[in-house]
């Protein structure tokens, strides 16, 4: 089975060519959860031994330096060329290994860890939900449903004795002041929900107005 998991989508190479951390490791996760496994640290011994001879050239007297340069060079050359091949085959004893820790799903072809899999049905458990959690999932939907439906209820019978037909000013049209639909404006005292009058002969005061057109009374 190994070699039908290539792990192109879930896998994340950690390899280094060259340094003292110059190896290969893989990071494989679950295509369901995201929870991650690693391939454990593979030296490069080439990689190493290339680093190595650099830093000891840079230490060393010019002609040893010189000497130290050359083989520091061929080593890195050869660890250039082999590189690719060694981290091929790292990737391959990689792939074996994670073949412990994932499944591939037989409907959605994604590769996921144990706790995301339905051995039971050899599907993950998007495919193949486990049966009770979907129940007690059910359940819950159930319960939050019917508290909603009986809160919908209860909000109905207390609405039963607002006044939903009368039409109420949310702005005072004198000053511009937010009402919520109240009788007189907080700010100015304009009385909202229809013309206002004089407060001393009952005359109908414009809107606007600062004055009573008859009296003269200011609004």
């Amino acid at each position: 089975m190994a070699d039908q998991i290539w792990f192109t989508q879930n896998s994340r190479d950690l390899s280094n060519a060259y340094g003292d951390d110059a190896g290969f490791e893989f990071e494989f996760y679950c295509q369901r959860c995201g929870d991650t496994w690693r391939s454990g640290f593979e030296n490069y011994t080439l990689g190493r031994a290339s680093g190595w001879l650099r830093r000891a050239s840079g230490m060393a007297s010019s002609v040893t330096a010189n000497v130290g340069w050359d083989v520091a060079n061929t080593v890195g050359g050869l660890a250039d060329a082999g590189w690719h091949k060694a981290r091929d085959a790292a990737f391959q004893r990689a792939i074996t290994q994670a073949d412990g820790h994932f499944h591939r799903c037989a409907r959605c072809t994604q590769h996921v860890c144990d706790n995301c899999w339905n051995a039971d049905r050899g599907m993950c458990r998007h495919c193949a939900p486990d049966l009770r959690t979907e129940v007690e999932q059910a359940r819950a939907e159930g319960e939050v449903y019917a508290a909603r439906t009986a809160a919908t209820e209860a909000g109905a019978k207390l609405a039963q004795g607002i006044d939903v037909t009368t039409q109420h000013e949310l702005v005072c049209p004198q000053c511009r002041t937010e009402t919520h639909g109240a009788k007189f404006c907080p700010e100015c005292g304009h009385k909202m929900g229809g013309p206002a009058t004089c407060g001393s002969c009952s005359t109908e005061i414009p809107a606007g107005a600062k004055f009573c057109p008859e009296c003269g009374t200011p609004a």
